[in-house]
Formats: C-alpha cells, sequence, structure tokens
C-alpha cells in the first residue's frame, strides 16, 4: 500500500458551507484518502468549537480540513491526536510569529493574548472502530481587520507585516503536521504531551473563568493526561471540553 503524507493532494475549493462538512461527505463516499487536505477560499458557515462559527475574510486565511487515517489509534489517543495537530500548527506559526505563540487549551492558536487560529476535530466511526479524524484548521494569515469581539484576533500579517502566500505556507503547515503525526503514530507520547504543558496558554497565571453562570479565579496548571485542564486555588480542579468559559 502507499505511504500518504499529509498535504499529498490538495483539493482547494472555491466556496464552501465547510471544509470539515465536505471532508467528512468525501469520506462517507469513499472518495477521500489519509493525508488528503481540502482548502477552502470561502466558508459560508465555517465551524468553531462548541458549535460556534468561525468566521473569515474570503481567500485571505488558511481554511482547511485534513483527513486523517486513525484505523491504527487507539481510543484513549484522541487527546493525544488534539494535542500534536496543535502542537503542528504552533511550530510552523512560531516559525514567523517567534516564542509568543502559545496553545490555549484545547486546540485554540494563540499569539500574546490574541487569538489566531483554532482547530476542529471531527471522527467518523464504524461500530467502535475509529477510522478516521477530519482535522478542520483555522488560521488568520493576511486578514488586517477583524470584527471587534471580547476575544481578540491577530494574523500573521498584523503581526509580521508581510503578505503571505497562502498555498505555500498551507503546505509548510501540512509539512510541520506530519512531523507531529509521526510522532503520535510512533508512540512518543511523552514528547507530545511535555512539549503541549511547555505551549500551554496561561501555564502558572490567574485567569478568570465562568462555569454555570459562576464567575471564579484561579491558576492554571496544566492539562491531564485525558485531556482535562488542570487550576488551582483554595483546592486544586479539573475540567472538561465544554465545562467552562475563558473570560
Amino acid at each position: 500500500m502507499p505511504i500518504y503524507t499529509i498535504g499529498h493532494q490538495l483539493t482547494i475549493l472555491e466556496t464552501v458551507d465547510s471544509s470539515n462538512n465536505y471532508a467528512m461527505g468525501q469520506l462517507q463516499e469513499q472518495k477521500a484518502v489519509h493525508g488528503q487536505v481540502y482548502f477552502a477560499l470561502e466558508q459560508t458557515a465555517g465551524k468553531g468549537q462548541m458549535g460556534k462559527q468561525w468566521i473569515s475574510e474570503p481567500a485571505s486565511n488558511i481554511m482547511a480540513s485534513i483527513v486523517l487515517e486513525t484505523s491504527g489509534l487507539a481510543h484513549s489517543d484522541q487527546f493525544f491526536l488534539s494535542m500534536a495537530m496543535a502542537l503542528g500548527c504552533r511550530h510552523w506559526f512560531a516559525e514567523y510569529a517567534g516564542e509568543e505563540t502559545l496553545v490555549k487549551w484545547p486546540n485554540d492558536l494563540y499569539w500574546r493574548d490574541r487569538k489566531a487560529g483554532g482547530i476542529l476535530i471531527e471522527n467518523k466511526w464504524l461500530g467502535a472502530e475509529w477510522q478516521f479524524a477530519v482535522v478542520g484548521i483555522g488560521i488568520n494569515i493576511n486578514q488586517k481587520v477583524f470584527p471587534d469581539t471580547p476575544r481578540k484576533a491577530v494574523s500573521l500579517r498584523q503581526i509580521t507585516g508581510r503578505e503571505m502566500d497562502l498555498l505555500q505556507e498551507l503546505r509548510r503547515l501540512c509539512n510541520s503536521l506530519e512531523l507531529r503525526w509521526q510522532q503520535l503514530l510512533h508512540g512518543r507520547y511523552k514528547e507530545i504531551f511535555s512539549d503541549y504543558q511547555r505551549y500551554l496558554f496561561g501555564r502558572d497565571q490567574l485567569c478568570r473563568l465562568r462555569k454555570n453562570n459562576i464567575v471564579f479565579e484561579t491558576r492554571i496548571k496544566g492539562v491531564s493526561i485525558t485531556g482535562e485542564l488542570q487550576t488551582q486555588d483554595q483546592v486544586d480542579r479539573q475540567f472538561k471540553v465544554g465545562e467552562i468559559e475563558w473570560l
């Protein structure tokens, strides 16, 4: 069987509701293979975490979905996949933006205190078998103006002052993701976990969180091996994805 790397085949979509929806549809029709990338110039209903919409200026940013064959991974590898993909994005972005590039739990890309991108992973199962993952990635590249929202956004162009070639950068990003994917395939869990802790946004800092309409201050300590955010104030706390909101 041929060994496909991430980005070996690239499909450019002029406009689509969501690149993740498109990729999942291709999987359902058995038209997609491991490593295939679907790159959208425009999304009319881009997806973000927790059902939020990902809004992006057309033909200005990276909006792509990557198909990964996960049948060789364990169910317990799901958060490791999330960490690996976030770290791949972080490494590529940091080559331009420097060490102030961090991963905000669970898998948002931040530069300083501004959001540069996000990842949404959707899975295809056959019974209990984890067959494929579709890794949706949205990263701000050339956009210069963003909506005024509490969660401030930033793009590579704003950081560097340079306009980027989107396809060239997408290929560089794919190479970075492939390195992390290979780490996961070869069971280098400690390396992935250690790097994720190292680049965790807000680590050892006080932050304000909201849970069930209760706002509280707590100190970020890290993440658990199964992906819960660990914090500390008067007591040690642990939160699952979707359980809290950052303020």
